[in-house]
């Protein structure tokens, strides 16, 4: 922190962990000493970590209604929500939250009598100016000390509002900044747009086309309609699998440490994969060595239903997918023996015949089931064996595979499967490419091979889900 104006004195007074659908963040809370104010800081990674840059910082305001209640007269609760993922994709970032903030710091009353002339015709701004109050009464002071007292002299501010970023750097702050937009509602558009017209707001880019891929339709142009398009189209039924692996063919360290193959850009394309689908597959192994959440944080989407292939029942009860209820779990084990007890109650146990030596599922035949259920649109996302066991049995549509520029050497395998003599003989099928940041993207149309002339492996009763 570079010399500047005299910072208000605030204290730690408090730090513990608190689990998010997003993260788990470490959470300290601060007392002003003059004022008795208290405020939370939400972090996640090293803040400090000089080699990585600057990290993310969302200044938060305190808003009740949109933060607690689900307000739809502002955005507070989604700018929240967004911040949270957006420094949860990218492994790194504090989320500061500013008490004392309500309404623009007018306060909670004020401000549920400002809402009321604005039901009468006013707009924010002049709806304060009608109550003698002023338009913003914020103070970033406590903000800048607290940034201070972690150590933190610059940062990339998220946010929409330039004010923010002037008010941090005329209290002697580094700052950058990187705008913060969430869909405008019908309940609060005009009150954005005040924002942006007359508060100097960062106008939100047009709509990227996301939103009419969710509802089940394919935009016209567009980045995100070219990449997503053709998985939307194929309709009501589809098996993809997903991977993202080293130019050498590792998903993960010989540790087993995956964390990360591929970048931030990779992990935003998994998750709008997972919100395109019904449901989302990994074998056990990948619950043991990863403790995966498979649930969509970086990326506006439903959450999909979360399915383990765990034949002989190893996964444990305090693994987030059975431990936490951010979203649908299916637990599939063998049916040769008893049924195990549910860990919770948003898992649903499922007993399906085990096929071959191993006592593992045929991929076939977790698809049926799945099917049979409902959930007819699935990613197989893990681990390796797992999607090479669906990729032999020839039950995938698409397989996506993301290359990182990275050597590992020697670790976990991705792709491995029975090949051919010749490579003549090998799977071929239509493919797509596209850049995710410095990862290479490769989409193979695997249901269009046959019209292409090119060949499907292996028997729908190879076996699948012990990863």
């Amino acid at each position: 922190m570079s010399a500047g104006p005299t910072l208000p004195r605030v204290t730690r007074v408090a730090t513990t962990h608190i689990p998010t659908r997003h993260a788990d963040f470490v959470a300290h809370a601060y007392r002003e000493e003059d004022t008795g104010t208290e405020h939370m800081v939400l972090i996640l990674g090293d803040l400090c970590d000089h080699a990585a840059g600057p990290a993310l910082v969302r200044l938060h305001s305190e808003c009740l209604t949109g933060d607690a209640l689900g307000s739809r007269r502002c955005d507070c609760g989604e700018q929240l929500d967004a911040a949270l993922a957006a420094i949860a994709t990218e492994g790194r970032g504090a989320v500061v939250y500013l008490r004392g903030h309500e309404g623009r710091g007018i306060g909670l009353s004020d401000k549920l009598r400002a809402y009321a002339l604005q039901d009468a015709g006013l707009d924010t701004l002049d709806a304060n100016r009608a109550l003698g109050l002023p338009l913003d009464a914020r103070d970033y002071g406590a903000a800048a000390a607290i940034l201070a007292h972690l150590g933190v002299g610059s940062a990339r501010l998220l946010s929409s509002n330039p004010a923010k970023e002037t008010a941090l750097r005329a209290l002697g702050m580094d700052i950058s900044r990187t705008g913060l937009s969430v869909p405008a509602r019908p309940e609060n558009i005009d009150y954005l747009r005040t924002k942006q017209q007359r508060m100097g707001h960062d106008v939100p880019p047009v709509d990227d086309g996301w939103t009419t891929l969710l509802d089940g339709a394919v935009p016209v142009t567009g980045e995100l309609a070219e990449r997503y398009g053709p998985i939307v189209a194929a309709g009501p039924s589809l098996v993809l699998a997903q991977l993202g692996q080293s130019i050498d063919g590792f998903i993960a360290a010989r540790t087993g440490d995956a964390r990360f193959v591929t970048g931030v850009a990779d992990r935003a394309h998994l998750h709008r994969l997972r919100a395109l689908v019904d449901a989302v597959v990994v074998g056990v192994r990948t619950v043991l060595a990863d403790d995966c959440r498979l649930t969509v944080r970086a990326v506006p989407g439903p959450d999909p239903v979360r399915v383990i292939l765990d034949p002989h029942a190893r996964a444990p009860g305090d693994a987030h997918v059975f431990s936490v209820a951010d979203a649908p779990t299916l637990w599939m084990v063998s049916a040769d023996g008893p049924r195990p007890a549910a860990p919770a109650s948003h898992v649903d146990v499922l007993q399906l015949p085990r096929a071959g030596l191993d006592g593992t599922f045929a991929p076939g035949d977790v698809v049926a089931a799945l099917a049979e259920r409902g959930l007819r649109r699935m990613l197989v996302e893990g681990g390796g064996v797992t999607v090479s066991r669906f990729l032999a049995a020839g039950v995938l549509d698409r397989l996506l595979v993301t290359t990182a520029p990275l050597l590992v050497g020697d670790g976990v395998p991705g792709l491995r499967f029975e090949g051919q003599d010749r490579l003549a003989d090998a799977l071929r099928a239509p493919s797509r490419r596209f850049l995710l940041g410095e990862d290479m993207c490769i989409d193979l149309d695997l249901a269009g091979m046959s019209a292409n002339g090119g060949r499907r492996g292996g028997d729908e009763h190879d076996e699948a889900g012990d990863h």
